[in-house]
C-alpha cells in the first residue's frame, strides 16, 4: 500500500470509529434526556378542594406546583375511581375495556389491554405502582409494573381498618402506630433512591381523601369532623411537599416531570365545604355533572413548563397515556385503538393540538362535551358557558345556530362512542370488537 493510500485509509478508519462513538454518545444522551414521570392522583379531590382550583383549602404545596408549572382548568374524568383509573392505564374509553363501573373489574384483561407501565418499561423506564388499585383486576405486577405497594380497598390509613398491605407480592404488617399514607411515602422515596440514575415512572395512587375520614398524624384531639376533612386535605398536600422535598435532595427535581390530578369529584364527605371561588359547584363524585367528573391538573417540570401558565384545553384521562408516552419516547401499542390525545406540546410550552371535545362514561350514561356545550346520551343538551357552577339546559326547539351546531355535532360524536350497557349491579360486557386492532388515535 502506498503512504498516500495507507495516509486516506487511516483517516477515513479514524472517521468511522469516530461516528460510531458519536452515535452512541447521542444515544446514551438521548436516554439521559429522558425525564423522570411522578403521576400524583388523589382520591376523591375535586376542584374545591385544592387551593389554586379555587378550593378553601390550605394546599400550599401543590399551589407551589401550579406557580411554577401548568395548570389544566378543564381536565375530566369518569365520574368513580375504578373506570377513571382504567380509563388512565390504558387510553381507552369505558365502552372498549368493558369497565365502566366500580363493580366491573374483571372486565379487562392484560391479554387484551396495554397499559402505560408497559410502553414505558420498553422505553427504559423503571417503573413503580404505590397505593389503591382495587377496582382492576389482578394486580400492579400483573399490568407490567416493576414494583409496586397495595392496598385492599379505598380510604386506608391506619392498621385499625386493615392490618395487611402488600409489597412486591409478599404481604406485610401495618404496625398500628404506623399511618400507610406515611409507609407509602416511604417506599416512593426508596424507590426514587434505588432508581436515582434513571429514568423512572411512578403511579402514585393516593389514599386521600377517599372516605372514611379519619385523624392524621397531626389532627387535634376531638377533632369535628370538618376539622378532620381540612386535615386531611392538608396532610396529602404535606405528602406532596415532602416528595418534592427529596427529589431537590436528590438533585432530580428539574430532571422529573411532576403529574398532579383527582380521580373523580369530591365526595359527600367534603363537598358541601369544597367551594370553588366561595360558590358550591354542579354535582360531585358519581354524577354525571361538572362535579362529578371535572378534577384538578397540575404538571410541572422545571424549565420546561411555562410558569404560572393556566390552560384551558379540554384534556380527558384518556390522555395520560400518549401524554406520557411522547414525554418519555416511548413508541405507543400497534394494536390497540386509543383515544388518548397527547397534552405533552403544551407541558412544554407549545400550543400543540388541543381536543374539540371530550368524553364521558359511567355504567351506561355518557355525554361529550365541547368548549361550551355538553349533549348527554339521554339526548339532553346543556350551556356550560357558566360551568362549574351551572349547567343550563338547552331546549330542542331552540333558535341559537352554536346549539343546534354543537348538538349535531356532539351527537355524532355519541354515535361513534356507544356507552357499554349498564345494570343494577354495575356490571357490563366488552363491546364486540373493541379489543386488538390497528392503531387509531382520536384528533
Amino acid at each position: 500500500m502506498k503512504r498516500n493510500d495507507a495516509w486516506r485509509y487511516l483517516v477515513a478508519m479514524l472517521a468511522a470509529i469516530s461516528c460510531q462513538c458519536s452515535g452512541a454518545i447521542a444515544a446514551d444522551a438521548a436516554e439521559a434526556q429522558k425525564p423522570n414521570i411522578v403521576l400524583i392522583l388523589t382520591d376523591d379531590v375535586g376542584l374545591g378542594d385544592i387551593g389554586c382550583c379555587g378550593g378553601p383549602f390550605k394546599t400550599p404545596e401543590i399551589d407551589a406546583l401550579a406557580k411554577g408549572g401548568m395548570r389544566f382548568e378543564c381536565c375530566y374524568s369518569t365520574p368513580l375511581c375504578g373506570p377513571s383509573r382504567c380509563q388512565l392505564l390504558t387510553g381507552r374509553y369505558p365502552f372498549r375495556t368493558g369497565l365502566n363501573s366500580n363493580h366491573s373489574a374483571d372486565a379487562v384483561d392484560p391479554k387484551r389491554e396495554v397499559m402505560i407501565p408497559t410502553v414505558m418499561k420498553m422505553a427504559g423506564y423503571a417503573t413503580a405502582s404505590v397505593g389503591k388499585w382495587g377496582q382492576i383486576c389482578l394486580g400492579p405486577g400483573e399490568w407490567g409494573f416493576d414494583e409496586y405497594l397495595v392496598f385492599r380497598g379505598s380510604g386506608h390509613y391506619w392498621a385499625s381498618q386493615s392490618p395487611l398491605y402488600t409489597v412486591n407480592g409478599q404481604q406485610k404488617d401495618l404496625p398500628a402506630d404506623k399511618y400507610l399514607p406515611d409507609v407509602m411515602h416511604e417506599f416512593v422515596v426508596e424507590f426514587i433512591e434505588k432508581h436515582k440514575d434513571g429514568p423512572f415512572f411512578i403511579y402514585y395512587p393516593m389514599s386521600h381523601v377517599h372516605g372514611p375520614i379519619l385523624r392524621t398524624p397531626l389532627s387535634k384531639e376531638g377533632a369535628t369532623a370538618g376539622q378532620l376533612y381540612t386535615d386531611n386535605v392538608e396532610y396529602m398536600d404535606r405528602l406532596v411537599g415532602k416528595l418534592m422535598a427529596e427529589l431537590d435532595r436528590l438533585k432530580l427535581r428539574e430532571k422529573t416531570v411532576v403529574l398532579f390530578a383527582g380521580d373523580n369529584g369530591t365526595a359527600r364527605f367534603g363537598v358541601e365545604a369544597a367551594t370553588v371561588n366561595g360558590k358550591p359547584i354542579s354535582g360531585q363524585k358519581g354524577t354525571m355533572l361538572e362535579g362529578g367528573s371535572r378534577v384538578p391538573l397540575v404538571v410541572n417540570w422545571p424549565g420546561v413548563t411555562p410558569p404560572a401558565k393556566v390552560s384551558k384545553d379540554l384534556v380527558d384521562f384518556s390522555d395520560f397515556f400518549a401524554t406520557l408516552a411522547e414525554l418519555g419516547g416511548a413508541k405507543l401499542p400497534d394494536d390497540v385503538v386509543l383515544d388518548s390525545h397527547s397534552f405533552a406540546p403544551q407541558i412544554r410550552g407549545q400550543t400543540g393540538t388541543p381536543r374539540d371535545w371530550v368524553y364521558v362514561e359511567l355504567n351506561g350514561k355518557s355525554y361529550a362535551r365541547d368548549g361550551r356545550f355538553k349533549l348527554t346520551n339521554g339526548n339532553e343538551l346543556f350551556d356550560l358557558s357558566e360551568a362549574p357552577f351551572r349547567e343550563i339546559p338547552v331546549a330542542k326547539e331552540t333558535s341559537d345556530e352554536a346549539a343546534i351546531a354543537a348538538r349535531k355535532k356532539l351527537q355524532e360524536i355519541l354515535v361513534s362512542h356507544p356507552a357499554a350497557p349498564g345494570g343494577p349491579d354495575g356490571k357490563a360486557k366488552r363491546g364486540k370488537g373493541e379489543g386488538r386492532r390497528k392503531k387509531k388515535r382520536q384528533q
